[in-house]
């Protein structure tokens, strides 16, 4: 489950404060101080509570069954595998009993995220953005220094890694595929669209297939799921949450939203510079193809929300290759 795509969730609703200091209870955590909603949480899924023994954040009603479970699992081995700091120990209530669904409580991660104000006003130098960019590569390369034996998704029934059917390339290439299909019910997705689209694949397809050394991958790594801070002033990331739609894969794959990220609010040398050091510190073979094909399949998803949702925010005259090759061509 976790490489499926939710595009809206199950909100909290309406909680009290006599539900949470249930919760607390039930954890030994403390009398209730205080409790506000997550400025950040896109999936409306979390809330931050205080009490007399700290600060936590509370993710309910899950998206899917096992949801709560995969993310502390993928908590729990990433506790131990990298030095990241990560929200453990992830507490899960399978019973329902106090909210009228399941729910999970971790503590909360000190900083802030990159796109808030605060951090925006301290971010007006070049030198900055560009540490910070460094900083992401160097999480990132720290997250996939978690590797496996098999490509695919974690299997909360079993506890163990279930592999991609066919192979982690057949599983990707199928999956692009399936989002540029799906996009033709929003948008004119032209015969020379696919044809592009499959020109990128058929090129890269000896990469894939060569590849064999699986690695965990966040499957959402944004700035709405790490935080940053300075002390002693350096930037440190001093968190990074919600794994979500976590598997294990190409690394590569986590760089195109950031990537995208930057290129779209007009910080083109960042997203290079970015990339760039995200190379050098993990000395990737054949980056440039694999990078190609996952910021296809980040393009693809970018222009099927858009077009269905009506938020197009580039030239409506564009097709998706023409659209879409700046992504994949002009940063590497």
């Amino acid at each position: 489950m976790t490489t499926t795509i939710y595009f809206s969730s199950n909100k909290l609703g309406d909680i009290t404060n006599q539900q949470l200091q249930f919760m607390l209870d039930r954890f030994n955590l403390g009398k209730f101080i205080s409790s506000d909603r997550t400025a950040y949480g896109v999936m409306q899924q979390t809330m931050f509570v205080s009490s007399t023994k700290g600060d936590f954040v509370l993710k309910g009603n899950p998206l899917f069954d096992a949801q709560f479970i995969e993310e502390k699992y993928f908590v729990d081995q990433l506790h131990q595998h990298t030095k990241l700091n990560v929200p453990s120990p992830y507490l899960i209530d399978k019973s329902d009993d106090i909210f009228g669904w399941r729910y999970s409580l971790m503590p909360r991660l000190p900083g802030s995220h990159i796109n808030a104000s605060d951090i925006q006003a301290q971010l007006t130098t070049m030198t900055d953005k560009e540490r910070i960019a460094e900083l992401m590569a160097q999480t990132l390369v720290e997250l996939h220094s978690w590797k496996v034996k098999q490509y695919g998704e974690f299997d909360p029934k079993s506890y163990r890694v279930r592999p991609f059917e066919g192979s982690y390339r057949i599983w990707l290439y199928n999956t692009i595929r399936y989002w540029i299909h799906d996009a033709t019910k929003y948008s004119s997705i032209t015969s020379q669209d696919m044809d592009w689209v499959e020109h990128i694949l058929q090129s890269s397809q000896h990469v894939f297939d060569s590849l064999h050394s699986p690695n965990f991958v966040m499957g959402d790594f944004k700035p709405e799921n790490f935080l940053i801070n300075k002390q002693n002033n350096e930037w440190k990331i001093s968190g990074v949450f919600d794994f979500t739609t976590s598997y294990f894969g190409d690394g590569v794959a986590d760089l195109p939203k950031m990537t995208a990220i930057y290129w779209m609010n007009g910080e083109k040398n960042v997203a290079q510079h970015f990339l760039s050091r995200y190379m050098i510190l993990s000395e990737q073979q054949s980056f440039k193809e694999r990078f190609k094909v996952h910021m296809l399949h980040h393009c693809v998803l970018l222009w099927g929300c858009a077009k269905a949702t009506n938020t197009v925010t580039w030239e409506k005259d564009l097709s998706f290759a023409q659209w879409a090759e700046r992504f994949t061509d002009s940063l590497i």
